[in-house]
């Protein structure tokens, strides 16, 4: 199946190309190293950095307002509010150091904080004279830098580069885009995840596990990265297989070791990351058993349920925020559903499938679903190919500004009216 995406000229029908189907990371296979290929790299990705600087900046600007109005300091506040606490408590202190605070179910404790993060945190503490809370917030940039930059490799080279520029624009103008300012891990998460995906679908698979593996260290819903990576390897592997009694020769990077090693080494760091915290704590199942802290366990959608019926039944007001996040958890099932139709590549829906069904099955707190969902940038791919065949010229300027103003009001008010409410 054939990239259907043509760049400067007549478009027809937009679909998802099939794994290995992907145009190069820049238009030119030629450089003199790696150096050279990283900087042509970084050019052809650079209007999609620039658009995601841009609607990011616009969030900023909005809480800049708000710290004006209201005597804040807003990168002190996005630097230390909710867990962005526990990654700097283990950057400085490590987890035999970190103090259990007392929880109404059972202490909470830093085991519940994946490493890789706090680490750099800790290592950019130590080289740059900056507090350990903005080493956080510039960590945490980066990581959103990179990430962008994956989510554009990802849609450029499926739809083309016009809808790879937006796809990193509509990544910073999701409704929790105010999580991308902030001192979070899921911003490095989802760098390690978008590359992985990439060299997945390019059928780079040392590639793939490696950065699966460092996915699985960030953040628990690194399995949803281990389980894409695997099973896109067995895809690739039983493909190969179906050629050879084809009698037709294998391409390059569909030999069987490769995909193996991959899926062995992909879910490594995640399992590692448990085993070691059931060491530390005694039991197997430690890792969870410090999770029941935040009530964090997947409940097969229970209390997703319960939430969404009371909503709907109860007489009782509710949050602005419930709302977003019932309306972000239903907008993804639809994505997820038109993933499929269009045929994406059998990795990413993996990847989506996974974080959406961790998602919508966990019991933690509600309002964090749509922060979970954040990783999950393939479902925007129907989005950003459909406004990248807009004829209209600036329509698509238009709504990725307007989203990016309602993006950075619901983050003003989720950072400094929600978060201060009783």
């Amino acid at each position: 199946m054939s990239d259907t995406s043509v760049e400067g000229g007549a478009r027809t029908r937009a679909a998802v190309t099939a794994p290995g189907a992907l145009r190069p990371l820049t238009p030119h296979h030629g450089g003199r190293g790696l150096l050279n290929r990283l900087l042509a790299s970084a050019r052809y990705a650079a209007p999609a950095l620039l658009g995601y600087a841009a609607v990011r900046a616009v969030g900023l600007a909005f809480l800049a307002l708000w710290d004006a109005k209201h005597g804040t300091h807003s990168l002190h506040r996005l630097s230390t509010m909710w867990d962005a606490y526990w990654y700097q408590d283990i950057a400085v202190h490590g987890y035999a150091g970190s103090r259990p605070v007392p929880g109404p179910h059972g202490p909470y404790q830093a085991y519940a904080f994946f490493p890789v993060y706090p680490m750099l945190v800790r290592l950019v503490w130590w080289v740059l004279p900056l507090p350990v809370n903005y080493a956080a917030l510039l960590v945490a940039w980066a990581g959103a830098v990179l990430a962008a930059w994956g989510i554009f490799a990802v849609a450029a080279g499926l739809y083309g580069r016009r809808t790879g520029v937006i796809a990193a624009a509509l990544w910073g103008v999701t409704p929790y885009a105010v999580v991308e300012n902030m001192a979070y891990s899921e911003l490095l998460f989802t760098a390690f995840a978008a590359w992985s995906m990439y060299a997945a679908v390019t059928h780079r698979w040392l590639w793939a596990g490696t950065l699966s593996t460092l996915a699985g260290l960030t953040r628990p819903t690194g399995v949803a990265v281990a389980a894409a990576v695997g099973i896109g390897a067995l895809g690739t592997l039983a493909a190969h297989r179906w050629h050879r009694r084809g009698a037709r020769a294998a391409q390059p990077g569909e030999a069987w070791g490769r995909p193996l090693l991959g899926m062995t080494v992909a879910p490594l760091g995640f399992a590692a990351f448990i085993a070691w915290v059931g060491v530390q704590k005694g039991s197997w199942d430690g890792y969870f058993r410090v999770q029941e802290a935040w009530e964090s366990h997947f409940d097969y959608g229970r209390s997703t349920f319960e939430v969404l019926r009371s909503m709907l039944v109860d007489a009782s007001p509710v949050w602005l925020t419930d709302v977003v996040v019932a309306g972000t958890l239903a907008a993804s099932v639809l994505l997820f559903v038109i993933s499929v139709l269009q045929r994406q590549p059998l990795t990413l829906l993996v990847f989506s499938g996974v974080v959406l069904l961790l998602a919508l099955g966990d019991a933690a707190y509600f309002n964090s679903r749509a922060r979970f969902l954040l990783p999950a940038f393939a479902l925007l791919l129907p989005v950003a190919a459909g406004l990248a065949r807009l004829r209209t010229r600036g329509a698509a300027a238009a709504v990725l500004g307007f989203a990016a103003l309602c993006s950075a009001g619901y983050g003003g008010y989720v950072a400094f009216v929600y978060t201060n409410s009783p």
